[in-house]
């Protein structure tokens, strides 16, 4: 018998598959499990049997996923990917699972409720695979949305910004739903709102072309040699608890293995350089990209009308750290003076608020953890899998349990 009073939603990821479970009408659990899909499904397995090890007989409950693990080249092609990610779901889990599609091909959301919900059986994954696949950012649009409709009104305006392990997503919200017409990742490499920068598994070579050491300018090596990670292990901001993937060397993830990583960047050795020049280098690093998301944010809000002084951004993703910093230089490059824009919490005041029927007020990111922020950390770290659980929860207590 399915239980009702209960929903988990899933994530299925390339790298990282991110899970929940909501119950009765509020976030109960989440984890985050690593799982490179790229390298067989039997990794999907093992994440999936961990589930039923944290979860047991509840998993007996209705099933919300999203994902984006389809583009892993696993697959033939994209449809390939939802389908066969789709089947294994159905067959491993013991409830009805539902996949989250966005809008139309018009880009209509349509008859949904008001949510931006669509949902598709998992045998109908064929037929409907454009608007399943990677469509987890627009999940967490619309439930970021709708706590700014909530809490401001509808005239609020805002900016989604996920800084996530690989990519980040950055959003315009306003009317108490997303903004835009894109429909793939495609559209949205085009128009800014799909930036391939995340803190963890983003290849250095990837974040400029040239980088200074030692008061000096050097071309960067592009080979795989280093990722984020080793920068922010440096700098000391990355979360140990989100560093799950492999280096790219495959050696220890310890602050001594980052330097040596980073000195092969530019045709170095640790030995060529102090404990402070490395730092330099990651925090020369970390400043090439805070300025290419903070320059692809101005072309979202611009491209919308934002008033960047008065809009409110929705903080998400394990790279959540870097958005202070963000934000200043999207103020500096806007050429608007006065304090960045406001900044609210994803996970401690739309997954996790201390008073749900509050007003939903601005939260510090930097500030000490609250009694009620036991999942909070983790629901910004895994949003879209939460915004799926809370998405469908809403339809159900819409149309009856």
């Amino acid at each position: 018998m399915v239980d009702r009073r209960h929903v988990f939603g899933w994530d299925i990821g390339g790298a990282h598959v991110k899970a929940c479970r909501w119950s009765d009408g509020a976030l109960e659990d989440v984890a985050q499990w690593p799982c490179p899909l790229w390298q067989g499904e039997h990794h999907l397995d093992r994440v999936l049997d961990l589930a039923i090890q944290r979860w047991g007989d509840g998993l007996a409950a209705h099933h919300a996923v999203t994902m984006t693990g389809e583009m892993v080249d696993l697959y033939a092609d994209r449809a390939d990917g939802v389908q066969r990610i789709a089947a294994r779901l159905a067959a491993a889990l013991p409830g009805p699972v539902a996949l989250y599609a966005r809008g139309w091909d018009n880009g209509d959301d349509g008859d949904d409720g008001g949510d931006g919900a669509h949902w598709v059986a998992a045998h109908e994954a064929a037929l409907h695979w454009p608007r399943i696949a990677s469509a987890n950012w627009r999940a967490t649009a619309w439930h970021a949305a709708q706590a700014l409709r909530r809490g401001w009104g509808r005239e609020a305006e805002g900016l989604l910004v996920d800084i996530g392990s690989t990519t980040t997503d950055l959003i315009a919200l306003a009317d108490g739903r997303p903004q835009g017409r894109s429909l793939s990742d495609r559209d949205r490499l085009a128009t800014g709102e799909l930036v391939y920068h995340g803190v963890v598994r983003t290849p250095l070579c990837a974040l400029a072309p040239r980088i200074t050491f030692q008061g000096q300018t050097l071309n960067v090596m592009h080979e795989f040699f280093a990722t984020t990670a080793d920068v922010y292990r440096l700098t000391g901001e990355l979360d140990p608890a989100h560093d799950q993937q492999p280096s790219a060397d495959g050696a220890a993830k310890t602050v001594p293995a980052s330097r040596a990583r980073l000195a092969r960047m530019i045709g170095c050795d640790v030995r060529d350089g102090s404990d402070a020049d490395w730092l330099d280098l990651a925090l020369a690093w970390r400043e090439a990209q805070v300025r290419e998301i903070a320059g692809q944010a101005l072309r979202v809000g611009r491209a919308h009308n934002l008033d960047l002084a008065a809009m409110v951004v929705v903080a998400a993703g394990c790279g959540a750290f870097l958005l202070p910093d963000v934000l200043t230089r999207l103020r500096d490059l806007a050429q608007r003076p006065g304090a960045p824009p406001r900044l609210l919490d994803y996970g401690r005041d739309i997954a996790c608020p201390a008073d749900p029927e509050g007003s939903h007020g601005l939260i510090d990111i930097t500030a000490a953890p609250r009694a009620h922020d036991a999942h909070a950390a983790w629901a910004r770290v895994c949003a879209p899998c939460v915004a799926v659980a809370a998405l469908w929860d809403q339809r159900t207590c819409v149309g009856g349990r």
